[in-house]
């Protein structure tokens, strides 16, 4: 029997990490699950590809039966994301502990880096959650001539809520690192989207860079 919580992708069949009805509070609610039997995860450093020691964040890889054999009709992208030794790269940011349970930070392609830091919209995003007045929070970086990036938050407030951008920030001091602390606040009352809801993050970027005038 198994719990709802689960990880994966379509390329891996697709469920990859899942968790069980016997998890403590703080797994169910931190981790996606432990990896399953017959399937290998590694975490990697994305730039170099070195294996990441345990409770390190990196890439998340997977190697088992469970990968696919290609993309269709697409080998470019195949030998993107299959190396010959059968590792598929996700894309997505996570650590793992050494039970197995892994901990999902974000994507790869979302991340931002700010003056040499990387930093993961979603673990902002989370905490951004947690303020009384904030209905949904999206994160993305904005370009900075000094910097290479900054930290734009694009938030969504509970309906009749009123809010300042000093407000986010006080919020965040002394709670979150300084340097993930959004230089940007922008109040929205929509994200773009799919057709299947999810938000788009490259056009909330530009969306978000256009109205702070960049």
């Amino acid at each position: 029997m198994w719990s709802e919580i689960g990880y994966g992708t379509t390329e891996n069949s697709p469920v990859t990490f899942c968790a069980s009805p016997k998890d403590n509070a703080e797994r169910k609610s931190e981790t996606v699950g432990y990896i399953l039997d017959h399937i290998e995860a590694k975490i990697v450093n994305p730039a170099t590809g070195e294996l990441a020691a345990l409770g390190t964040t990196g890439e998340i890889l997977i190697r088992g039966y469970c990968v696919m054999l290609e993309y269709w009709d697409d080998p470019a992208k195949t030998e993107e994301c299959i190396g010959k030794d059968g590792w598929y790269k996700t894309g997505d940011i996570g650590s793992m502990d050494a039970f197995g349970y892994c901990r999902i930070q974000g994507r790869i392609k979302d991340m931002i880096i700010r003056g040499g830091e990387n930093i993961y919209p979603a673990e902002i995003e989370q905490f951004l959650h947690t303020h009384p007045k904030v209905m949904e929070a999206q994160v993305v970086g904005v370009k900075d001539a000094h910097m290479g990036e900054e930290v734009c938050a694009c938030i969504k407030l509970v309906e009749g809520e009123e809010c300042t951008a000093e407000e986010i920030r006080a919020f965040c001091k002394d709670q979150i690192a300084h340097f993930k602390i959004p230089r940007y606040v922008l109040f929205v009352t929509s994200f773009p989207v799919t057709v299947t809801g999810k938000v788009q993050k490259n056009k909330l970027c530009e969306v978000a860079e256009k109205l702070l005038g960049m």
